[in-house]
């Protein structure tokens, strides 16, 4: 589940990139869009859906809750309803981590 730098620049991503970004089906992508409300793609005049940087956000927070910490799709709807800004929060706070980790990383190369 990495995203290269250049790739933030992109307005849009295909459901097939977004697949691929975090080592996932595109029929998984598809059911989630379908169990959970905060993922909502737009979708091109061809019906092919479009998904966003907010977009990208909201996969992250269901695979955390689904792929890393074993929440059922139950569970995890009940996780995102009940703690939303702590659920920001914390990705936020993981997001920042890893850029301070890719920093480090960046510092030790040089010496």
């Amino acid at each position: 589940m990495s995203m290269k730098d250049n790739e933030i620049t992109k307005l849009y991503w295909s459901i097939g990139e977004v697949a691929e970004m975090f080592s996932v089906s595109k029929s998984l992508i598809r059911f989630w869009e379908n169990e959970f409300d905060i993922l909502r793609p737009a979708k091109n005049t061809k019906g092919e859906r479009r998904f966003t940087a907010q977009n990208l956000e909201q996969m992250r927070i269901i695979y955390r809750l689904v792929k890393e910490r074993g929440f059922t799709i139950k569970g995890a709807k009940q996780e995102i309803r009940e703690n939303k800004k702590r659920i920001v929060n914390l990705r936020d706070s993981i997001l920042s981590l890893e850029k301070i980790k890719k920093g480090m990383e960046g510092l030790l190369l040089k010496i």
